[in-house]
């Protein structure tokens, strides 16, 4: 076993030189890197889909150096799906597709078994999971340099790659440093943990370098595995880590939910809900409607008190915006809930 752990090190640590960009390239950046106008049009378009990026001048040499990069992304099939993963998902892996990359999105059908979704039940998660694709193409993905990954069928057909890496992450951290991930599944340090749960975070690192991923594009709220992964880069001399590129959470609809619950259905907007009265505050105005198709300005015309609440509705979309002393509300199945804070 200690021959194999050397072998995962070796094999992991030479996969890709550094990237480095040569000095014959076109143009300069502000930062002092050589980028032609195409990789910096690129740089632009993939950048734009973080709220952090880490580090951003690895993902300039990245872009620079390496045509089609591997974007890692990855969803537990489980319940419902909200517009946090369904409008922005398709907005994001357009994005990455459009400046050249290839996605893998791993369906962690194992991982969701793993978290007790839909009971630990494979085949409702399988249904779900595939429930969540055909959404997706629904929502206008595109699916050329897309690749649906199931992570059962993945790691069992290539079980001798997977397992030893697993161990590998495992053996070279400490339980608390594992502990400060649980975030990923959606669970608290302070939570009752099940062994299963304990090892579900060295298995997300482990996806990074078995999918053989150049970018990490996943929520702020993986952050934490992520940077695991660049760590264990540290641990096995590794000179080329994966980027992190965190996208912004979408905040639920009542006042201080950071992120959308699909286990809370008046915090959320699914992306089946057939007749609904929406109000969106504009922050989810901002990060949903408008990054398909670029900012808004709403510009103060006087210092004259208003009270306003407008209403768009098209076929593809509802906008409700509000001003004063007034109050969005979102009503379904005759319950009323407020989406924001009131004026004062």
């Amino acid at each position: 076993m200690a021959d194999q752990s050397s072998d995962i090190v070796k094999t992991l640590s030479s996969e890709m030189e550094a990237v480095s960009v040569s000095s014959t390239q076109a143009s300069s950046s502000s930062d002092g890197l050589q980028m032609s106008e195409e990789v910096e049009k690129r740089y632009k378009i993939v950048r734009s889909i973080g709220e952090e990026c880490i580090q951003e001048e690895e993902l300039k040499n990245l872009l620079a150096k390496k045509a089609a990069p591997i974007c890692y992304d990855g969803f537990e099939p489980s319940g419902r799906m909200h517009i946090a993963q369904g409008v922005m998902k398709v907005i994001n892996v357009n994005k990455m597709t459009s400046a050249g990359c290839r996605v893998k999105i791993w369906i962690a059908d194992w991982f969701a078994q793993l978290n007790n979704k839909m009971g630990g039940d494979l085949k409702k998660i399988r249904v779900v999971g595939e429930y969540f694709q055909e959404i997706w193409k629904a929502a206008g993905m595109d699916n050329d340099k897309v690749e649906f990954l199931w992570s059962s069928e993945e790691i069992n057909s290539k079980a001798d790659k997977y397992w030893p890496l697993v161990m590998d992450i495992a053996r070279k951290n400490n339980l608390p440093r594992v502990l400060r991930c649980v975030q990923i599944m959606g669970r608290s340090e302070t939570d009752e943990l099940s062994a299963a749960q304990i090892l579900y975070p060295c298995m997300q690192c482990a996806d990074i370098f078995f999918l053989e991923a150049d970018i990490c594009q996943l929520g702020m709220d993986q952050r934490k595995v992520n940077v695991l992964a660049r760590e264990y880069c540290d641990d096995i001399k590794r000179k080329n880590k994966p980027i992190i590129l965190s996208h912004h959470m979408l905040p639920g609809l009542q006042q201080g939910q950071e992120k959308m619950s699909k286990s809370d259905p008046l915090s959320a907007i699914f992306m089946e809900d057939e007749e609904i009265f929406i109000g969106l505050c504009h922050l989810r105005v901002e990060f949903v409607m408008f990054r398909r198709v670029g900012p808004m300005s709403l510009p103060r015309m006087s210092r004259n008190e208003s009270t306003a609440v407008v209403s768009v509705v098209t076929p593809e979309k509802t906008i409700v915006s509000k001003c004063g002393d007034s109050r969005d509300v979102l009503c379904r199945d005759g319950v009323a809930s407020p989406l924001s804070v009131d004026h004062k």
